[in-house]
């Protein structure tokens, strides 16, 4: 294959993961105008909200088949549309049953979505002998950025949805349709692998073994726990613990926000010279401190420095997961990745409702420390991302390419 193309494949997954930031944001920023628009009680939301993510899990184990069909390449490149025409679907309805269905359609595609990109991703990786994962993931960030923007703007001007995400979905359709050309497509026909068949889950045959694929599944889903419990809580937790006003309020998921594009534009280039391994543990070191210094802080200021730590520690750990968990199984890199993507949901479906409980049933501070101690557990796992992430990550060898036609 030659480098002209892996560059095209490259710049076209980085446009994949901007768009679908750019959907994700505009889709959980207006959560309250899509609760107001069909009239769903406080009482009946959490269940609409965790019915995405089941969905979405439940997707991402239907891809791993799926893409052993078609390839992943081929999954992206519809999977992505239907995400974005199901964003429009949830602005279009008034009746409670058409939230249901848009948002449930939206949940099926965005699983089968995030498997296929990671899987691309995954590959491209492999191609390159050289971390690159963290810029993709840095391209998801910059939009979800993006979409939240657009979101303060259809909120601030007090635009229907439909009127939000139109012209977005106008814009983002053909993108997405064009960038799709230059796809390359994944594990068993972009990289021939040098010396692959050594050890467990190298062959194509051999399986993805989940003992040892459980670690990453568990650093997985800690990582998510943690970026739940930003999303969910940072601005309760900001006004109703430290005491700030509303508008600061909205100030450290921002704040976090940015430092997560920042951790991922920069973290390939660490991941490289230290190996990723040494990347992650610095990560998770890095999202703990974050932690502590929001459950103790004294005021406001001080809370959204921690966000803003936060942000950056947990920016590594999720692209180099997938990353490793292509390292681990290069001849099933697609399925490892697959069963991988399911514990992103389940973080996410763990991490807001636990934060809550315990902040009810005991405080919001001492909340904040469960996140803490199970990001920390990501150091004990750090072997997991070890040899093989020098191998790859370092850059150190270079696989051997060939044309997929």
């Amino acid at each position: 294959m030659t480098d002209a193309r892996l560059r095209r494949g490259r710049g076209s997954l980085a446009v994949s993961f901007f768009v679908q930031g750019v959907t994700f944001a505009l889709l959980v920023t207006r959560i309250p105008a899509i609760q107001d628009r069909y009239g769903i009680s406080d009482a009946l939301l959490p269940a609409f909200l965790a019915a995405v993510p089941i969905l979405a899990g439940v997707a991402s184990v239907m891809t791993e088949k799926a893409v052993a069909r078609v390839g992943p390449a081929a999954v992206l490149r519809w999977s992505q549309p239907f995400v974005l025409l199901a964003l429009l679907a949830v602005g279009v309805g008034d009746e409670l049953w058409h939230a249901a269905l848009a948002l449930g359609l939206f949940g099926l595609a965005v699983g089968a979505l995030d498997a296929s990109m990671n899987m691309l991703g995954v590959s491209l990786q492999r191609a390159y002998g050289r971390s690159i994962m963290l810029g993709f993931h840095a391209s998801y960030s910059l939009g979800g950025i993006a979409g939240a923007s657009l979101a303060w703007v259809g909120a601030h001007w007090h635009l229907s949805l439909l009127a939000s995400y139109l012209p977005v979905v106008a814009v983002l359709l053909p993108l997405a349709f064009i960038g799709s050309r230059w796809y390359v497509a994944g594990a068993g026909g972009l990289v021939a692998e040098a010396g692959a068949g050594a050890g467990a889950g190298d062959g194509k045959g051999s399986g993805v073994a989940f003992k040892l694929l459980l670690p990453l599944c568990l650093v997985m889903t800690f990582a998510y726990i943690g970026d739940s419990t930003v999303s969910n809580w940072s601005a309760k937790y900001l006004q109703d613990v430290l005491g700030s006003s509303e508008e600061l309020a909205t100030v450290p998921y921002n704040a976090y926000m940015v430092t997560t594009l920042l951790g991922r534009a920069v973290g390939d280039f660490g991941v490289r010279r230290f190996g990723a391994a040494t990347v992650v543990r610095a990560g998770a070191v890095l999202a703990a401190l974050g932690f502590a210094v929001v459950a103790v802080s004294p005021g406001a200021w001080v809370g959204i420095a921690g966000f803003t730590v936060l942000g950056l520690g947990l920016s590594v750990i999720v692209p180099q997961t997938f990353a490793a968990a292509g390292r681990l199984f290069p001849g099933q890199s697609d399925a490892a990745v697959a069963r991988l993507n399911v514990f992103n949901y389940v973080g996410f479906l763990i991490g807001s409702p636990l934060v809550g409980a315990l902040g009810d049933a005991w405080s919001y501070r001492g909340a904040m420390l469960v996140p803490m101690v199970l990001v920390l557990v990501t150091v004990v796992y750090a072997t997991s991302f070890g040899p093989r992430a020098a191998r790859y990550g370092g850059g150190h060898e270079r696989p051997r390419t060939v044309d997929v036609g």
